[in-house]
């Protein structure tokens, strides 16, 4: 049964709380530091961290980041509170993001999903995204920051977590 959410902009005093979550769903890797992210997102003018409640004054139940481009939106880090999964926080604070760059006149919106994560895959075709049939390549702008980044993600790769 779908809890009642309500879902707002992220705080400062929820920062921490959001990032624990992130940790707790695995979505964290180690070459991307999550208060940074958080940091850009809401500096930029371009992007936006929602957190959802069951209750207007509760904890946090589900998070993600949002922003765009100008043309195309993006949407990061969604994650629902691993005890409360399958209560449509998911949902949720997909549709937040969606009107969030909607309202920007952002006509649609992109995701990453990697390509082993079948049962998020399944979530987001649920609710009608399609897979683009195109690569997401990268390119760090600090070449000896990218030289370890890309070693980090062999690593991580090969089940070496660090």
């Amino acid at each position: 049964m779908p809890l009642p959410l309500f879902v707002g902009e992220i705080v400062d005093s929820d920062i921490d709380a959001v990032v624990d979550l992130w940790r707790r769903c695995g979505l964290l890797r180690p070459w991307n530091d999550p208060h940074e992210d958080i940091r850009i997102c809401r500096t930029s003018g371009h992007g936006v961290v929602l957190v959802a409640r069951a209750a207007a004054d509760g904890p946090i139940v589900g998070a993600c980041m949002s922003g765009h481009d100008g043309h195309r939106g993006a949407l990061y880090y969604l994650a629902a509170d691993p005890e409360r999964r399958r209560q449509g926080i998911g949902r949720g604070l997909v549709a937040a993001a969606e009107a969030w760059c909607r309202a920007r006149g952002v006509p649609k919106l992109n995701l990453l999903v990697r390509k082993e994560n079948t049962a998020v895959l399944a979530f987001y075709e649920g609710l009608g995204y399609r897979d683009t049939d195109s690569a997401c390549l990268w390119h760090h702008l600090d070449a000896e920051t990218g030289e370890r980044e890309a070693a980090m993600k062999a690593a991580w790769a090969k089940g070496e977590r660090r």
